[in-house]
C-alpha cells in the first residue's frame, strides 16, 4: 500500500544543499504540508529555504541552524511547536577519514539519538500518532572498498541499528516505521571531495569511483519519496544509478 505525502510535516537533516535539499523539494512537490530543514551552514540554508518558499508558498518551509551533534534537545524543543511531525529523516552525514570520532558522531551516533529522541515521540502507545523515520546509510553500508574504513563503520553502524529498531516487533507496539536508504554514488560537494585515511591510496580510490554509477541529488530525492510511499518497517531501500527506488536484502 502506497503512503501518502500529502499534508505531512517532514524534518529533515543536513537539508541546506545536497541529497537533503533534494528531498525536501521533492517532499514538497509532492504535497507535504512543511519541510523543516535543519543544517549547521546557515548562510546555505537560509538561502535554500527561501528558494523553496518562492517555488512552494511562504508557509510550505522553515529552517533551523543545527549541529546534529549538540543541538538534538534545543531543536527539539522549537520544531514540535510546529505541529506534529510524521516524518524524521536522518540524512547529516561527513566523510572525514582523519577524524573518526566526528565521523562516529555525525554519521551513527546523532543518528541514533534523533531516531530514539523522534521514536518515544511518535510512539501511538504512548500518546503519539505513529510515524516514519528514514536513515540514510550508503552503498558502503553494505558493500566494502578498502580505502574509507572510518565512513564504511559509521554507515554499517546505521543499517544495523536501524533494521534493529524498525524491527517489526517494535513498529507493532508502537507505530513507529524505520526504515534504511541507501544511496548509490551521488554527485555532491562530499562526493566531489573524498577525503582517504591514507593519502597515498587517494589515487587509487578515485580511480574505483569512476567504475561505480553516479546519479544526481534529485534522484535520490524522487528516490527517497518513493521510499517512503513503498518500505516496510526495518527494510532497507537502495537508490543507484537514477534508477528508481528498490527494495534490497542485505
Amino acid at each position: 500500500m502506497a503512503r501518502d505525502v500529502k499534508g505531512k510535516v517532514v524534518l529533515i537533516t543536513g537539508s541546506a544543499d545536497g541529497l537533503g535539499l533534494a528531498m525536501v523539494d521533492n517532499f514538497l512537490k509532492n504535497d507535504a504540508k512543511l519541510a523543516i530543514m535543519l543544517d549547521f551552514n546557515e548562510k546555505k540554508g537560509l538561502e535554500s529555504v527561501a528558494a523553496m518558499k518562492a517555488k512552494y508558498g511562504k508557509d510550505r518551509a522553515v529552517f533551523y541552524t543545527c549541529n546534529v551533534v549538540t543541538d538534538l534537545e534545543k531543536i527539539f524543543d522549537e520544531v514540535i511547536k510546529l505541529g506534529y511531525i510524521d516524518v524524521v529523516i536522518n540524512n547529516a552525514g561527513i566523510l572525514d577519514e582523519k577524524n573518526i570520532k566526528n565521523t562516529m558522531n555525525v554519521n551513527a551516533i546523532a543518528v541514533m539519538e534523533w531516531t530514539i529522541k523522534f521514536f518515544e515521540y511518535m510512539r501511538n502507545d504512548q500518546g503519539g500518532n505513529g510515524g516514519t523515520i528514514i536513515n540514510i546509510s550508503s552503498i558502503y553500508g553494505y558493500r566494502v572498498t578498502a580505502h574509507i574504513p572510518y565512513y564504511h563503520g559509521s554507515k554499517f553502524a546505521v543499517m544495523g541499528f536501524s533494521k534493529s529498531i524498525g524491527h517489526e516487533y517494535n513498529y507493532n507496539r508502537t507505530g513507529v516505521r524505520v526504515v534504511t536508504l541507501c544511496p548509490g554514488l551521488t554527485k555532491t560537494n562530499m562526493a566531489n571531495h573524498p577525503h582517504v585515511r591514507d593519502d597515498t591510496t587517494f589515487d587509487d580510490f578515485a580511480i574505483e569511483l569512476k567504475t561505480y554509477e553516479w546519479q544526481t541529488a534529485d534522484d535520490i530525492g524522487r528516490g527517497m519519496v518513493e521510499t517512503f510511499q513503498q518500505a516496510d518497517t526495518g527494510s532497507v531501500w537502495l537508490v543507484e544509478g537514477g534508477r528508481p527506488a528498490e527494495k534490497i536484502n542485505v
